[in-house]
């Protein structure tokens, strides 16, 4: 049996020496974290204990927190107020879009009801904020595609274009289970979902900011103590009320930099630290949640679908950007940036099987699946084609 302090070693050793191997080799960093989990998911998942499991889901929540602080603390109003438009769009009409697409290809390729196919559809739909942000971070910090912001319209619309995935995964849900559910009244949840994710980050944010006026001896690193704590309790609350928790992390950190500069610049300084940690038990952590055995169930057909998924998603982000002011290179980008799958899939992959639905085998199967095409890739193409397309401006 392996214990928990043994696997804690395994994955912050592991992930570290796959990261460094991986950038040897010219590719992601991460991606070699993720290969690592996955290794690790074939190897050892049986010998892991109990606590693993219940622990993980702790971890890639703080993970999550950490990443999002930080593209919080990274977002002045300004740069805002200049990108709005295109982050909304970009935050649900990709996702609709492919959404739309896919219930229609899961009904005509795997014969599932309209509700399966619906559920299936929105969880796939769902983009990655744990595989975007942290991309995104790297290039606002290095001044890529700083002149139109392209980096934090994608940070943006990312950390929103879950709730509407994860609202209508719901609905269609419930339907499929034989819940009483009105879809037209759960679409309707999605913007009371947003609104409450921003006014909870934005009661956090003034209260810290208050908070840390007291002349209280803190030191930054108890401040960072405060916040993650306060932050994880509005995530695990959005959980059980459907908030758009991770938008409420976001706007903390937003509200910290725009009231109490100095204070955000220093918390930024400290998480940045803390991340070199965080980051590789996400990563790491998300490998650990594929299986490809169970991947391999979905087959051609599986593979086909999520083609067309990404095909329509790439055409709902054309149509989002097509009058941002963004140029081609740009453009293009955005597309690129908004493949890779990972988060909502991982998490919610399994939910149709426990809730006793006849096709949820072949549900997991396909997230998994989608996983392990659009993450790996999705971060090459990022990494490799954002240096290209995208143009470093350090004068802004």
């Amino acid at each position: 049996m392996i214990t928990f302090g043994m696997i804690t070693t395994i994955i912050l050793l592991g992930g570290w020496i796959f990261s460094k191997l991986f950038s040897k080799m010219q590719l992601p960093s991460v991606l070699g974290m993720v290969v690592f989990g996955i290794l690790l998911s074939i190897f050892i998942k049986q010998y892991t204990t109990e606590v693993l499991w219940q622990i993980a889901p702790f971890a890639k929540s703080m993970a999550l927190i950490v990443i999002l602080l930080r593209a919080g603390l990274g977002i002045k109003k300004e740069t805002l107020a200049k990108t709005g438009k295109t982050s909304i769009l970009m935050a649900f009409l990709p996702c609709i879009i492919e959404g739309s697409a896919l219930t229609f290809a899961f009904h005509l390729f795997f014969g599932f009801s309209w509700a399966v196919s619906g559920l299936t559809a929105f969880l796939l739909a769902a983009v990655s904020p744990a595989v975007i942000v942290p991309s995104m971070l790297t290039f606002i910090e290095s001044g890529l595609g700083r002149k139109r912001e392209v980096p934090t319209i994608i940070l943006a619309g990312a950390s929103i274009d879950d709730v509407f995935a994860i609202t209508i995964f719901s609905a269609f849900l419930g339907i499929a289970a034989g819940n009483n559910i009105n879809l037209g009244k759960s679409l309707l949840m999605i913007p009371f979902s947003i609104l409450s994710g921003i006014l909870a980050g934005l009661i956090l944010g003034l209260f810290l900011v208050n908070f840390f006026k007291f002349k209280l001896k803190i030191r930054d690193t108890e401040k960072i103590l405060i916040i993650l704590s306060l932050s994880l309790v509005i995530v695990e609350i959005g959980r059980l009320t459907h908030v758009a928790a991770l938008l409420g992390v976001m706007t903390t950190g937003f509200i910290l930099l725009e009231k109490k500069e100095d204070t955000a610049h220093n918390v930024a300084k400290k998480l940045s630290k803390i991340w070199v940690f965080a980051e590789i038990v996400l990563f790491v952590l998300i490998g650990f949640s594929v299986d490809p055995h169970v991947a391999l169930k979905a087959g051609s057909k599986g593979i086909a679908v999520i083609l067309i998924g990404l095909l329509f998603r790439s055409a709902g982000v054309f149509l989002a950007t097509l009058k941002s002011g963004l140029n081609r290179n740009e453009r293009i980008f955005c597309i690129i940036a908004y493949l890779p799958k990972a988060t909502v899939q991982a998490a919610l992959g399994s939910v149709a099987l426990s809730n006793g639905i006849a096709e949820g085998e072949q549900i997991l199967a396909i997230a998994v699946l989608s996983i392990i095409l659009t993450a790996p890739l999705g971060l090459i193409l990022i990494n490799t084609f954002g240096k290209k397309l995208l143009k470093a401006d350090l004068s802004l």
